[in-house]
């Protein structure tokens, strides 16, 4: 799954999900001010969960443990992490409503291959102070550079470099940010 070649699912991946999803169960259903559970509960499910970090439910992911979260990121509400290859988000990092970051990739030239449902993946970075607003969705292979905004409701399907603002399907850059001194 994390090598880059094409794969088939199998009983053994849904029963990692399936476990995700057990966990994900109890994290979405904890009450509002239960910060300490879902802190408790995402440091068990994901690769690192740093301090700071905040997770708003209703949370979907994948599997979870290929993904990891830096000091201070906050994820806000429905977002899905697809995590069938590495996500991550570094430190600062703000994710809006309803985001999604997909890092599975399907056969395109290939018909056989789709057919039988094969997939690959390729990783997501997203740099230290980002920001994506609400409803962006990130495609699989991408990078997002330190201190980029992409604005609600973009597609990032190549990367972006740091101190920009992204908009748009596909998201571009309309504008530089000033370098962090």
């Amino acid at each position: 799954m994390l090598s880059g070649e094409w794969y088939l699912d199998s009983p053994r991946l849904r029963a990692l999900r399936d476990a995700c999803g057990s966990s994900l169960d109890r994290f979405n259903a904890l009450a509002a001010p239960d910060h300490h559970g879902r802190i408790a509960i995402a440091r068990e499910l994901f690769a690192e969960f740093s301090d700071g970090a905040e997770v708003v439910p209703r949370l979907r992911c994948s599997y979870g443990f290929n993904i990891a979260i830096g000091a201070g990121s906050f994820v806000n509400a429905n977002a899905f992490l697809m995590d069938d290859g590495p996500i991550t988000l570094g430190d600062h990092v703000r994710i809006g409503p309803a985001a999604n970051l997909a890092t599975a990739l399907h056969p395109i030239d290939d018909h056989a291959l789709r057919r039988a449902g094969y997939e690959r993946t390729a990783p997501i970075v997203i740099g230290d102070n980002c920001w994506l607003g609400s409803n962006v969705t990130v495609g699989a292979g991408v990078t997002i550079g330190r201190n980029t905004v992409v604005g609600a409701g973009s597609v990032v399907v190549r990367d972006l470099p740091d101190h920009v603002v992204a908009v748009g399907s596909p998201a571009v850059p309309i504008r530089d940010l000033s370098v962090e001194k």
